[in-house]
């Protein structure tokens, strides 16, 4: 069965660059597969959203496999609101199964923010208890202590919310994911180095890899909505007027200004292990943040 080349390279000393692709709505994968083929030579993985926002999508294993398809390092994203354990461990097992070997595990939106809201919620698991049945998957048995015939190995990782008002409770369910058995860490979107500065001060004591969430803002505007609606993100004033005195025009080029100054300087300062670029609905613009991050990219 094929190995995560991601988690070889987790092992290493390289600055990691991982970005996402949001599937379609729809059966039309044209666009995704562009992206992928834009990006796949340019970072080192790419993770594939999972109803992104409780926003009902194509499915992020049917989208890990295209990626695989063309040639690309996907990341497989599980939450728990829309399976059981049965569903879970099935598509863990299918995944494995053709070689998509990197798993970032979720406990998922409420469906409340998505497009369904009538939709049942399951949550039968939640992200730590995830990462605890991939762990004894990878033992060779089921959640009911059945044996399995053929036990998978992933690379498996979480997120984390270093910018959290209450970090506390961050630190504490980080470490029951890393005691759970997570390997990697990307983080919720990252704007203040301070708060990631003070984050890896406790981070740096563990044997795992954390990856800085970059969010591309295209606007002000889009800042201000994202404060209002999306979980987890809090972009500060300063970022949301620094964005207001772009031209009319180039809120987006100033969005992909303020990305890379934060990439580079995670990079020279050596914060963390890598990023994780989030240019949510704009992934065409992920090769001009690495340029003007002044990054060399994987494959070229």
């Amino acid at each position: 069965m094929a190995n995560s080349l991601f988690k070889e390279k987790l092992n290493s000393s390289e600055f990691l660059v991982t970005t996402e692709v949001g599937p379609p709505k729809g059966t039309d994968i044209s666009e995704m597969i562009h992206h992928v083929e834009l990006l796949k030579d340019k970072v080192d993985a790419i993770n594939v959203t999972d109803h992104q926002s409780s926003v009902m999508r194509f499915p992020s294993l049917g989208g890990c496999l295209l990626v695989k398809e063309h040639g690309g390092e996907p990341i497989f994203q599980v939450t728990c609101r829309d399976r059981n354990r049965l569903a879970l461990q099935a598509d863990l097992l299918f995944a494995y199964s053709r070689g998509v070997c990197n798993i970032l595990c979720l406990t998922g939106d409420s469906v409340d923010v998505g497009d369904h809201k009538e939709a049942k919620p399951v949550f039968d698991l939640d992200s730590v208890q995830l990462l605890k049945m991939i762990k004894t998957m990878e033992s060779g048995e089921d959640m009911a202590g059945n044996e399995l015939k053929g036990a998978p190995k992933f690379c498996i990782g979480a997120s984390v919310h270093p910018e959290a008002d209450l970090i506390e409770p961050q630190l504490v369910k980080f470490d029951k994911k890393v005691i759970a058995g997570a390997q990697f860490f990307q983080t919720q979107g990252i704007f203040d180095l301070g708060s990631l500065r003070r984050f890896m001060q406790y981070a740096s004591q563990f044997n795992v890899k954390i990856m800085a969430g970059i969010i591309v803002m295209a606007s002000a505007r889009m800042a201000k909505y994202m404060n209002d609606n999306v979980p987890g993100i809090i972009v500060p004033q300063a970022i949301i007027d620094e964005l207001a005195t772009a031209e009319k025009g180039k809120g987006l080029q100033k969005g992909i200004e303020i990305a890379a100054r934060l990439i580079k300087t995670i990079k020279e300062e050596n914060l963390c292990h890598g990023v994780h670029i989030m240019a949510v609905g704009n992934e065409g613009i992920v090769p001009d943040i690495l340029a003007a991050a002044e990054l060399v990219a994987v494959g070229r």
